[in-house]
Formats: structure tokens, C-alpha cells, sequence
């Protein structure tokens, strides 16, 4: 029996493209949007026994889908069940699916600092909690979380303290899972003062991005050494080049920019060609952020 068969959430040949920050690739063999817990455990046992591949997809932040499209199954964590926001104290837990520019928000409201240095990091929480996004000014996601809630893909549940966590820089041990919430603990502040900082680093964020209304990404990790991949490929003089659709931003040499005609393997050509360029100039091996499914 057939995924689509066997489960009403789930849908045959949907194209991906519109769950991707960058508005790229093709279908996924079959795509679900849980509605409860339960209805995704029951998915990920089925997955596990007819040895499916599972992926799984929020905004689509850090993920370039193949032109080919995805084998498996794709799961959307969108409904209710897995979105939401809760505060008690110093603590903000929130589903998976919720979009952390708005637990940021919830924080700053309620009084809550320690993570308000991340706005302008697009992604839901389960995607920025297991790559461990983060900022080289601001620290990572990582430093204010208290506990995350998982569902491994042969469908166990379990609370895993911090301690149990390993989070590194732009990663972490929980992406060999499926991460339902989190509780992050945070800082007593003053909201106004929380307000003013997060709309201050919020305007700094966005002067470093690329301007225009073009798909945008930073697919690479900033090396160990202090120098920035931008700063690296603007040494390299990439400011500009263009692979098919796809090129390396005038404003900012760190991002690459999609054009209405790219397709995911002019994105794919253009990062291994700016980590052979970097690489002959420098000596140094960019890594790859962005996640290539």
C-alpha cells in the first residue's frame, strides 16, 4: 500500500519549490502535512518499515531541492499541532514548525532577552535549531535552549536536555531527527530596551543583505580563521558572476542571487565554482551551509 493510500495527509508529485527560500527545484515523490503528533509517529513508523526516505521541510530556508526533485516522503510541519507559542517565566517553548522571527518577537514582548541578536534569520525553529543558526556578533541558538522535544524516524519520542545536545558551529547532533519544540530559557529585560535593540540589529541585518525582491541565500559557512565567506569571495573578485540564473551578489559577495530562469543546478555549479576560485586564491575550503537534498 502506497503512502498517499495508506494516509489521508498525504499527496503525490507536489512541486517543492514554493516551500524553499530560493523558489527552486521539483516534486517530491510524496509530500505530508501532519495534522497531529500521533498522524506523524504513525508516518515515520510506516517510512521506517517500508524503508522510506524521510525529509523534512519548514520555510525551506537553508534547502536547495534538486531539479529532478526528492525521493520519499517530505514532511511540512505547517498545522496548528506543531506551531504555537508559550511563556512561563524566563521559558518560551514553541512547535517546530513556528517561524523564529516570530518566537523573537514573543521574546521581546514579553520581556525576554538572549535571542533577539538573531533577528533577520529566516527558517522555523526546528530548521534553525538543527543547524544551529546564528550570527558571529550574537552567538548561535544554541546558548538559550533548555530542552528540544524529538521523534527519532523510527518514530520515538523523547525530551533531550541541553546537556544531552551537542550544538556546533552552524550544526548540531539533532539532525539526525525529527524535532517537534523546544524550550528555550532565556534573560529577564526591559521590553522597550529589548524593542530598540532588536529593530536596530534588524536594520543592520538587512543593510547586508542583497537589495531588490530577488531569491536570496548564504550558502556557506564563515571559516574558523575570522574572515568572512563574503569577504573571501569578494578577494577572489566573484562580486557579480553568474552561472545560468544564478549569481554571486554585487552587495554582498556572501549571498547568491536567483534570477527567474535559475534552476538548482546553476546554484549547485556556482558554489563549486566559487570554492575552486576561493580555494586557488586563498587556500582555504569553504564549506557549504546550504543544505543540497
Amino acid at each position: 500500500m502506497s503512502l498517499s493510500d495508506a494516509f489521508r495527509c498525504v499527496r503525490c508529485d507536489v512541486p517543492l519549490a514554493m516551500y524553499t527560500r530560493l523558489q527552486l527545484g521539483g516534486k517530491a515523490e510524496f509530500f505530508a502535512e501532519p495534522e497531529t503528533e500521533n498522524e506523524l509517529i504513525s508516518l515515520l513508523k510506516h517510512c521506517r518499515q517500508e524503508q522510506t526516505p524521510v525529509h523534512v521541510i519548514g520555510t525551506g530556508a537553508n534547502i536547495l531541492v534538486p531539479d529532478d526533485g526528492v525521493a520519499g516522503l517530505t514532511i511540512a510541519l505547517s498545522r496548528p499541532a506543531f506551531n504555537g507559542i508559550t511563556v512561563a517565566g524566563q521559558r518560551i517553548t514553541a512547535g517546530a514548525g513556528t517561524k523564529f522571527g516570530q518566537i523573537i518577537t514573543q521574546a521581546v514582548v514579553s520581556g525576554l532577552g538572549g535571542i533577539e541578536g538573531l533577528i533577520g534569520i529566516p527558517g522555523t525553529l526546528g530548521g534553525i535549531l538543527a543547524g544551529n543558526s546564528g550570527t558571529n556578533a550574537n552567538g548561535d541558538v544554541g546558548q538559550c535552549v533548555e530542552s528540544v522535544r524529538i521523534a527519532d524516524f523510527a518514530g520515538n519520542v523523547s525530551d533531550i536536555p541541553k546537556r544531552d545536545i551537542t550544538f556546533a558551529y552552524r550544526d548540531s547532533s539533532l539532525d539526525s531527527a525529527v524535532i517537534l519544540s523546544a524550550t528555550l530559557l532565556l534573560d529577564k529585560d526591559d521590553p522597550a530596551e529589548l524593542a530598540k535593540r532588536m529593530q536596530k540589529l534588524w536594520i543592520v541585518c538587512k543593510t547586508q543583505q542583497p537589495a531588490g525582491e530577488l531569491p536570496s541565500i548564504y550558502p556557506f559557512k564563515n571559516p574558523t580563521s575570522g574572515t568572512s565567506a563574503g569577504d573571501l569571495i569578494d578577494q577572489a573578485g566573484l562580486k557579480g558572476t553568474k552561472v545560468g540564473g544564478a549569481g554571486v551578489s554585487e552587495r554582498n559577495a556572501g549571498f547568491i542571487v536567483v534570477e527567474p530562469e535559475c534552476i538548482a543546478n546553476d546554484v549547485v555549479r556556482l558554489i563549486s565554482l566559487i570554492k575552486d576560485e576561493v580555494a586557488n586564491l586563498t587556500e582555504i575550503e569553504l564549506e557549504t551551509a546550504l543544505q543540497i537534498w
